[in-house]
């Protein structure tokens, strides 16, 4: 678990622009029971989450189709609001940071880490607004 210090700015990042921080197994499940689309994402402390996961995820926002709910979840601080996040995102072996679109529940688009570690926050960004316009 990381210091709370540490963790608060990198959740306030996503918090600020609207995303609801889950932290329980059962936020996540009722979150993703909702109908319409939801975007997950699976915020960590690593350097590739600073500088290209939370700002793409940001960014993806100013497109005209949107998810309707945006929710996040932090790697290595609520490990049961993660692990249930990661259950719904299978077949996809867990990756953080990373990014799930999920439509009535079921997932439609995913980004793993390798999908954001060395992309500028702009492809990514680009990526999601192709998921939304498809899904949204």
């Amino acid at each position: 678990m990381y210091p709370e210090e540490i963790v608060k700015p990198m959740q306030e990042e996503l918090t600020s622009a609207g995303f609801e921080a889950l932290y329980t197994a059962d936020e996540v499940t009722n979150a993703l029971a909702k109908d319409g689309t939801t975007l997950v994402v699976v915020n960590s402390v690593c350097g590739c989450a600073a500088r290209n996961a939370r700002p793409g995820a940001i960014m993806s926002l100013g497109n005209d189709k949107k998810p309707a709910q945006i929710v996040t979840v932090f790697a290595g601080v609520h490990k049961e609001a993660v692990d249930t996040a990661r259950e719904k995102m299978f077949p996809f072996p867990p990756s953080s940071p990373s990014m799930a679109l999920f439509k009535n529940g079921e997932l439609v688009h995913m980004l793993e880490r390798h999908h954001i570690e060395g992309h500028p926050a702009d492809v990514i960004a680009e990526n999601l607004k192709e998921a939304y316009n498809e899904y949204c």
